[in-house]
């Protein structure tokens, strides 16, 4: 196999915004897990001023340590390696901004090139149809040529609405930063809550992709509460113990060896058509 081209992680941004792109707190909780495991100074903070609707995105008033009340903004911060560490990736991470998107991009696009980033990951989470019951489903697709070839995966087909993070992907790219996004699916019917199961998904596939490692114990410990904790709200509810059974019905007969496209179709047909039965769903 030839090298990876993201055999240098002092040359790999990581890049997850809260918000629209970040169901169950998965991806930017990735980013902090790799902040907190790893020295990194700060590069840069963008101005608040210029990039959110504070109607939106709105500061929160907190108290520090000796009760004096101060006013935390959302900001976009820039991370980077100490001088002389080879092993530590950038790390980009904060609120997505509510405005002038085209003018982020090309500020975060800047930055990238003034510090010599090569490779652009960016991690996301989406509310899907998915079993919590099963292992987290991460997609991995790019639009280069050579990371596509390499790791062996598509390009996305996605047509609709976007977060900021495809802003920032195209506009890399005009400047010739390829990228990687990976997405970890996570149940739609737990989105009020932190999936720590998606957020070690998207750790292991990182890890597995560019070569990251990171310490994912208490992940583990607390990917394994979130899933029992499920399975007992589920166990009192049996509408939602049948749909969680619809769920993981399709879901394994897709990830079964023997299952041909057609046979997927077909299940995935049958799920479809079960679908006003799920909780929270009304017929027309």
């Amino acid at each position: 196999m030839s090298q990876s081209p993201m055999s240098d992680p002092s040359k790999l941004l990581i890049v997850a915004f809260e918000g629209w792109n970040d169901a169950g707190d998965s991806a930017t909780t990735a980013a902090q897990t790799l902040l907190d495991q790893r020295v990194h100074v700060v590069l840069s903070q963008i101005d608040p001023e210029e990039y959110f609707d504070f109607q939106l995105t709105r500061p929160l008033v907190e108290h520090a340590s000796d009760g004096t009340r101060f006013l935390n903004w959302p900001d976009v911060t820039l991370y980077g390696p100490e001088p002389g560490d080879d092993e530590t990736p950038y790390v980009l991470v904060g609120q997505e901004p509510s405005r002038l998107w085209r003018s982020f991009a090309s500020t975060m696009v800047d930055l990238a090139l003034t510090h010599g980033i090569e490779t652009i990951v960016f991690l996301g989470a989406m509310l899907a149809d998915v079993p919590h019951s099963r292992p987290v489903r991460v997609t991995a697709t790019s639009d280069d040529h050579d990371i596509r070839e390499h790791f062996d995966i598509e390009k996305s087909s996605y047509e609709g609405p976007v977060g900021v993070l495809t802003v920032f992907s195209l506009a890399a790219a005009q400047v010739g930063i390829p990228s990687l996004h990976l997405w970890a699916h996570v149940p739609h019917y737990v989105h009020t809550s932190p999936s720590p199961k998606a957020t070690l998904a998207l750790l292991e596939k990182l890890e597995e992709m560019t070569g990251i490692d990171t310490d994912r114990e208490a992940l583990e410990v607390e990917a394994l509460r979130w899933e029992e904790g499920i399975d007992a709200l589920a166990a009192e509810d049996d509408d939602m113990t049948a749909y969680i059974d619809q769920l993981e019905q399709a879901r394994d007969a897709a990830d079964a060896p023997e299952a041909s496209g057609d046979a997927i179709a077909e299940e995935f047909e049958k799920y479809l058509q079960s679908r006003p039965d799920r909780p929270g769903s009304t017929e027309s």
